[in-house]
């Protein structure tokens, strides 16, 4: 510890300390523009996640080319067909039930030795943004589905007036979906984008299985509907792919349950939330006042054997509304996801940052065995006050020489980028994670990049 203690000669507070309390500070409208700014326009035109975006789209637009000019006939019959495969790459790439099985696969293949650490960077930065292939599909479903609403138009003697309103209806509610999820919108009204995703999709896919059985039901020749044989509707590609949406998207739904809670609040700027049930370290929970309102994810604290926990910051309405009053209840889904710490288990030594209650996605490195040797480097304020004395007692716990806690009201607001460089250049560390705010993970990266250390933290286009 005592190597690492004097890097910018800023000594690691004691966790007995006691502190004072101190007023928190009010966030100006200035740092909330900064914010605001960091998410929308800070991220680079070279992003791993623009890049899938448009590998992801432009593909798609070059087959629309070819189907268009009659090199690609395949397409051209089947443009319907090509709208419902990006609609199931997107469901897919936002499946976390899917998402957890690759993020397990990735750790069970490539979590040793001897595979080169560039292959493990590569698979991080891949996994971490299959949101930009999942963008990417959103906007090319909606290309084919004009493309064979326009063939349809044209040939509307072959079809009924009732399949084109349906298919005019599911693209209406693609555009609206799509809309609200532009980066603008999704981050200054969240709630309306989860709302609006979650409601025009359910309606989208019921609207899709009646544009099937429309379809396959319908007879050109005699321009009426028969009865459609379900030997007949299992030899269609639509079909199989429209039941593969519809499963992956109700299996999380399945998963919901309302469970007793204990909620606990250390502080007015946090609360934690226990649960019943040992969980894997690196996964993420799901909780809700109500299941059809918004849901929220918090990392998960867990000695993987009797319980776990959440720890949320007090930071939005519902949030602060687990402090002020605490429910005996709360809706969850009992599928946990993977996210970027998951990955923690694929590397040998990490470095990981935190700031404040991001400190949670860490916290079960520390609680259990980990193929991973692990220092940590927690940046906080008032750790005990603020989080109470099992936070901790967790922190405290572990080796101490490496851990590292920065208690910004004894010492002041540190340099945490080149704090983060030069820990992990002497941790020697294969890899840097970090949780953080935007500007403070995007700094970390950034300054770990410039060094040569593979870094990764939470990214904000996604």
């Amino acid at each position: 510890m005592e190597e690492i203690n004097d890097i910018e000669k800023q000594n690691p507070v004691s966790l007995e300390n006691v502190i004072k309390p101190v007023p928190p500070p009010k966030v100006t409208r200035q740092q909330s523009n900064a914010r605001l700014s960091t998410i929308l326009l800070d991220q680079g035109l070279l992003t791993v996640y623009k890049r899938l975006f448009v590998i992801s789209l432009s593909l798609n637009i070059i087959g629309l080319v070819f189907a268009a000019i009659g090199i690609f006939e395949y397409a051209k019959k089947r443009a319907t067909l090509f709208s419902i495969a990006n609609i199931l790459a997107l469901v897919l790439c936002r499946s976390e039930l899917f998402l957890r099985f690759l993020y397990w696969l990735a750790v069970n293949a490539l979590g040793r030795r001897w595979v080169p650490l560039k292959i493990k960077t590569a698979t991080t930065s891949f996994l971490q943004c299959l949101g930009g292939i999942h963008s990417g599909c959103g906007v090319s479903a909606i290309l084919w589905l004009v493309f064979s609403l326009v063939l349809t138009l044209i040939n509307s003697e072959n079809t009924s007036k009732e399949i084109i309103v349906v298919a005019f209806a599911i693209l209406s509610l693609l555009i609206f979906s799509a809309l609200a999820a532009f980066p603008l919108v999704r981050h200054l009204h969240h709630n309306v984008f989860e709302r609006t995703h979650r409601y025009a999709g359910w309606l989208a896919l019921s609207l899709l299985w009646a544009f099937i059985i429309l379809t396959f039901s319908y007879d050109p020749t005699s321009k009426t509907y028969k009865t459609l044989i379900h030997s007949n509707l299992f030899k269609h590609q639509e079909f199989w792919f429209t039941l593969a949406i519809t499963l992956l998207i109700i299996i999380p739904w399945i998963t919901v349950r309302r469970v007793p809670v204990k909620v606990t609040a250390p502080s007015g700027h946090a609360s934690i939330l226990k649960f019943e049930g040992g969980v894997k370290a690196g996964v993420f929970g799901r909780i809700s006042p109500s299941p059809f309102s918004e849901w929220h994810a918090f990392g998960i604290i867990s000695d993987g054997k009797k319980e776990h926990m959440m720890l949320a910051g007090a930071v939005g309405d519902y949030t602060r509304s687990l402090v002020s009053n605490p429910p005996s209840h709360i809706w969850v889904r009992t599928v946990h996801f993977a996210g970027l710490p998951y990955l923690i288990n694929m590397y040998d030594r990490v470095l990981v940052v935190a700031t404040g209650s991001g400190i949670c996605v860490f916290l079960s490195f520390l609680l259990q065995d980990c193929p991973a040797d692990i220092c940590l480097i927690w940046v906080a304020k008032k750790v005990e006050e603020n989080f109470g004395t099992e936070i901790k007692d967790m922190v405290s716990g572990y080796s101490k020489d490496k851990v590292i806690v920065h208690d910004t009201a004894v010492l002041g607001r540190p340099n945490v980028s080149n704090m983060s460089v030069e820990t992990a250049k002497r941790w020697k560390a294969e890899v840097v994670i970090v949780t953080s705010n935007p500007e403070g993970s995007r700094d970390v990266v950034n300054a770990c990049k410039g060094a040569g250390i593979p870094a990764f933290g939470p990214i904000w286009d996604s």
